[in-house]
């Protein structure tokens, strides 16, 4: 490959991606970007934060801020739950970037706006 090869999707990590003018595009999942912005999003790893806006590690502890309904069942993580020992899941595509366990219920993921650290 030469040195103006484009870089690798930054959603699927395929080499396959080409230049269309001012954009670059993936066949293989057909994800679109701009010049200029791919640099930024290869490089720099996936933060995760809270719905206050703080940094979310592995290990840490936090708060449901809303009545969760729990699918599949009737019922509900209440507001004020504490979860202890966060999992980041870094590459979520439905948006669940956090696997945890929660008394009561056990295993679940939970999408990062719908908690504050703790």
């Amino acid at each position: 490959m030469s040195l103006d090869s484009p870089p690798p999707c930054p959603q699927c990590a395929s080499a396959l991606t080409y230049d269309d003018g001012q954009r670059y595009v993936c066949p293989e999942c057909g994800h679109e970007w701009e010049r200029g912005s791919a640099a930024a999003e290869a490089e720099g790893p996936k933060v995760i934060k809270d719905s206050n806006g703080n940094v979310l590690t592995e290990g840490d502890s936090v708060t449901v801020i809303k009545d969760l309904k729990v699918k599949g069942t009737s019922s509900v993580v209440k507001v004020g739950t504490k979860v202890r020992n966060i999992r980041l899941v870094l590459e979520a595509e439905d948006g669940h970037d956090i696997d945890c366990k929660i008394e009561g219920f056990g295993a679940m993921r939970l999408k990062s706006e719908f908690v504050r650290k703790a």
